[in-house]
């Protein structure tokens, strides 16, 4: 799961980062209105962390952008504004929670996870796949009650695979949806060959069924009825 941190307050947000990422999401961050409006109009994401006080700009008008834009990311306020009004129009824009500073980490976290289980999963923490059985908050992955023992990186390619089951993901998707925009442009996409041979390997050897299909030329897809 690909989270946009957005805050300007660098030891909150180098916090944020840390805590979520141990918690197994794929993090960026930024710290200003530019920098923000240019992640959100090329790029998409889970879920998304937003102040509303940030240098050049306002988060409420980032969040406009979103919803205008028909956009479809998750978005939780934090903001050390408290008053009824901002809260208010917050929601009313389109935000999906609201959390007032100082906060505890483990509630944003909690609260993340709520958001993307109601954007992605209907509001449920268990997906059932075929023969898979995927647990997105205790983030285990288990095939006829046999537990598949993953890597990160496997898990949330298995998991980003079977929420667009049936379409096809270009390599250079998968690529940005694992390590991020950062990351440099690859010659080729090797690694992700390396990791998709790894996780059918992993399913059939538990017993499931290799429902990974290659594309010739575009990229990948999880197969199922």
């Amino acid at each position: 799961m690909k989270l946009l941190i957005i805050e300007d307050e660098a030891t909150l947000n180098q916090s944020m980062v840390e805590f979520l990422s141990a918690a197994g999401y794929l993090c960026e961050s930024v710290f200003s209105y530019k920098d923000a409006l240019e992640k959100i109009e090329y790029h998409t994401y889970d879920c998304i962390v937003l102040d509303i006080m940030l240098p050049g700009g306002s988060g409420l008008e980032l969040l406009h952008y979103l919803k205008q834009d028909k956009k479809n990311d998750g978005v939780i306020i934090v903001s050390a504004r408290g008053a009824l009004e901002d809260k208010i129009e917050g929601l009313q824009l389109g935000a999906d929670d609201y959390l007032i500073k100082p906060f505890h980490l483990s509630e944003l976290s909690v609260r993340i996870a709520a958001i993307i289980r109601r954007k992605n999963f209907n509001g449920q923490s268990i997906i059932i796949a075929g023969n898979i059985r995927i647990d997105t908050t205790g983030k285990s992955v288990h095939i006829n009650r046999q537990e598949l023992i993953l890597t990160q990186k496997e898990f949330q390619l298995l998991l980003f695979l079977v929420i667009n089951r049936n379409r096809v993901l270009s390599k250079n998707a998968i690529a940005q949806h694992l390590w991020g925009d950062d990351m440099d442009f690859p010659a080729n996409y090797d690694f992700i060959y390396s990791h998709i041979k790894n996780l059918r390997k992993k399913i059939v050897a538990a017993g499931g069924e290799d429902s990974i299909r290659s594309i010739y030329g575009e990229g990948y897809k999880m197969q199922l009825p």
